[in-house]
């Protein structure tokens, strides 16, 4: 089969599409016939070396966390999927695993039925972004139609999930987006709209109960001056150091810093699963083909788009 792989840590140059053997099943995995992966901020983060600590260094390695596919074998143990189940998943450990490629044995515990009347690609597109955005929401807390929420960077993959379930809570949302991504988070359910090309969100008199950056381009020093005073800044891309730093920050502030760390699990894509079937969006900027992978790569690491970029293998 093939894969895309990489043997050291570097650039989109340093990734290769090779052949490897078929992986073989272990009880409790079950053997997908990959139709489609996503790509996340955190594949190149790894595939820099910036995740060492957590990834380690030993090669290869494979990218991508999240896919759509068909199971083409069930292991020892499972019984929720059989063969020819249209499913969507992630990987257990996405710091050392990877979907980039045409087969991958994956834990049936994190693969679930694919809903019918979306694509695969869309599929693919779901698992850690909306993991990340119901996790998100936990951590904010009681949501109320009283609660004024930030979303920084609100037309990622994340935030579309994001936005939409603030919908749902009947949170007052402003959203800070790029030009191009203004109509959609309209669309995805904010009461106001900033773009960030033409208004400084921190130079604003307006004070909210949680902020939450998902551009990690705003500190939790910045953040301060726009929240009340028992107000939450979630950070949804933290560096290593962060962590330590935000446990240190609660002890001597009201204003709370949260990190967001996801972990999918099938109570959150429960909840996904249920938003989808009530009619959340997910958008799919572009798909390419398998063998323009480094031009996806390329056009991801960008930036700049909204939603989700995806890579179709079959």
């Amino acid at each position: 089969m093939k894969a895309i792989v990489y043997n050291q840590f570097g650039s989109i140059d340093v990734l290769q599409l090779i052949d490897q053997l078929k992986p073989t099943v272990k009880a409790g995995q079950v053997l997908i016939k990959v139709k489609a992966f996503s790509i996340n901020p955190m594949d190149w983060k790894i595939r820099k070396g910036n995740m060492k600590l957590m990834s380690g260094s030993k090669f290869p390695k494979h990218t991508g966390a999240d896919f759509a596919g068909i199971v083409e074998q069930v292991g020892i143990g499972v019984s929720n999927l059989k063969k020819g189940d249209e499913v969507f998943g992630v990987v257990k450990n996405f710091m050392k695993e990877g979907v980039s490629a045409e087969y991958v044995a994956v834990t049936a515990a994190l693969v679930w039925k694919k809903p019918e009347h979306i694509s695969f690609a869309k599929a693919a597109a779901i698992p850690i972004v909306g993991t990340a955005a119901v996790t998100a929401l936990k951590k904010m807390g009681n949501i109320t139609s009283k609660t004024k929420v930030l979303v920084n960077g609100a037309t990622g993959g994340f935030g579309m999930f994001l936005l939409q379930l603030l919908k749902e809570r009947d949170a007052i949302v402003t959203a800070v987006a790029s030009t191009r991504g203004i109509e959609f988070a309209k669309r995805w359910g904010a009461n106001t709209v900033m773009d960030y090309t033409k208004e400084n969100v921190l130079t604003q008199k307006t004070t909210y109960d949680i902020v939450i950056d998902l551009s990690g381009k705003m500190s939790y020093r910045n953040a301060k001056s726009i929240l009340k005073a028992k107000g939450k800044f979630l950070n949804a891309i933290p560096t290593p150091l962060e962590i330590p730093i935000s446990f240190l920050n609660n002890l001597f502030t009201s204003k709370k810093h949260i990190v967001i760390l996801a972990s999918p699990s099938s109570k959150q894509t429960e909840v996904l699963l249920n938003s989808i079937h009530k009619g959340v969006e997910i958008e799919v900027n572009k798909v390419f083909p398998f063998a323009q992978y480094k031009e996806a790569y390329q056009y991801a690491e960008k930036g700049g788009y909204v939603g989700k970029v995806v890579v179709e293998v079959h």
